[in-house]
């Protein structure tokens, strides 16, 4: 009986020629990541080990991402503590104001994480690695200061789910509606603790910002994690983003797996996850009522990556916000605000009426930049969409791909390009 990808990337870092689902291993850790909420909880459980050093200051990475620049005095002591933290550990990858980007969309950016890693974050998005060939995953506060202690955390060995992508998907067709279609498919608890294998002559047709936003909503499944096979294209990208050596895993022939499904990415359409749970879904041709709208995100560790603003940018160029409409655009990190500069497409975001914010994570956890008041709806890219997420309880969000949340800051109503004349 073969293993999947996964379990051979854990296999290798438990030191075993094999392993099985249900499993419980240890495993050697090749990054430990923690955010400005998460990082110092692990800190103050750090402080009662009798163990008090990292295990390697350059195989941590600390990205102050939620509310930074700083919304409050709460928000300030958390990255002061975090910053004292990082120096007291000379900490490498520490990212703080001015280099700081939405963590998920920053380490593979910055080349820390390769193909054949496995990656614990104390987020559960950390899922998002999957889209170059690791195995990443989100854990509690205190696995991650287990992690920055040991270098190593345990595991429960996944079983799997296999997803056959085939086809070409159309023009407004992106990641984001591949992802939402198959959690309106197999449901939020779907993927529960099972890894969520993407295979299939069809990822060739996903780019890579296509494919780090289905990693990242493995979570949204249930998914212990999302992983992509590694191909040209990620290889590509591997070697312009980072000097690390990756390795390629791929799943044997006779690899077990729970469930497996086939899917027709030129079938699908653009997809909407009404709330309030991102299996709560409807393609753009099943909302048969106006969905009126008050604010529309564009942004988020799921879709604030340049291909998602120069989408975004092709719809609002030469046309303007509804009015009575917020459009908020928030770029994952500084690289792609500047890209995004130097492309125009700021200038076409600003002329069309919305407003533009440093990198962070915002309003995706209804932390600031776009908070929703009582009976407020708000089209959003973001990756969840549950009760009270973005602000007031009484307020609703709609999860969709930057296209379906452009067209909609234009019409003031959920829509697609089409109706642009696009």
């Amino acid at each position: 009986m073969g293993m999947t990808m996964t379990q051979k990337i854990l296999a290798a870092h438990a030191g075993l020629d094999k392993v099985e689902a249900g499993q419980l291993i240890e495993a050697e850790l090749d990054l430990v990541l923690g955010n400005d909420i998460t990082s110092p909880v692990a800190i103050h459980e750090m402080d009662k080990m009798s163990k008090k050093d990292v295990f390697s200051k350059d195989k941590i990475a600390l990205v102050m991402d939620h509310f930074i620049p700083n919304k409050d005095i709460k928000s300030a002591e958390h990255c002061k503590c975090v910053r004292e933290f990082a120096c007291k550990h000379d900490i490498t990858n520490y990212f703080d104001v001015g280099q700081m980007g939405i963590e998920h969309a920053l380490l593979p950016e910055k080349g820390l994480t390769v193909a054949g890693d496995v990656i614990i974050g104390a987020d559960s998005h950390t899922c998002t690695y999957g889209a170059l060939g690791a195995f990443s995953t989100g854990v509690g506060s205190t696995d991650m200061a287990a992690g920055m202690v040991t270098g190593k955390a345990w595991f429960k060995v996944p079983s799997a789910i296999k997803f056959n992508l085939i086809g070409k998907p159309s023009k407004w067709v992106s990641g984001k509606d591949v992802i939402l279609h198959i959690i309106g498919m197999i449901g939020v608890d779907g993927a529960l603790y099972r890894s969520m294998e993407f295979v299939g002559e069809g990822v060739g047709n996903l780019s890579m910002d296509d494919r780090f936003t289905i990693a990242n909503m493995a979570i949204e499944a249930g998914g212990k994690n999302g992983i992509f096979p590694v191909d040209d294209k990620a290889i590509a990208y591997m070697e312009e983003h980072s000097k690390r050596p990756y390795k390629v895993y791929e799943a044997d022939e006779d690899a077990v797996y729970d469930e497996e499904y086939t899917i027709d990415l030129s079938k699908l359409e653009p997809t909407i996850a009404f709330p309030h749970l991102p299996e709560n879904t409807k393609t753009i041709s099943e909302i048969t009522e106006d969905v009126v709208v008050d604010q529309s995100v564009i942004g988020s560790c799921t879709n604030g990556r340049i291909d998602d603003l120069r989408c975004a940018a092709e719809i609002l160029k030469d046309r303007k916000v509804a009015k009575g409409v917020r459009c908020i655009v928030i770029p994952a990190t500084q690289a792609i605000y500047l890209q995004a500069m130097e492309e125009g497409l700021l200038k076409i975001f600003i002329e069309a009426g919305a407003v533009v914010s440093t990198p962070t994570c915002g309003p995706c956890l209804g932390g600031y930049m776009g908070i929703l008041a009582e009976g407020e709806r708000c089209i959003s890219t973001t990756n969840r969409n549950f009760v009270g997420r973005m602000g007031h309880v009484k307020s609703e969000v709609y999860l969709a791909s930057p296209a379906i949340a452009a067209a909609s800051a234009i019409t003031g109503k959920i829509s697609a390009p089409s109706e642009l004349g696009l």
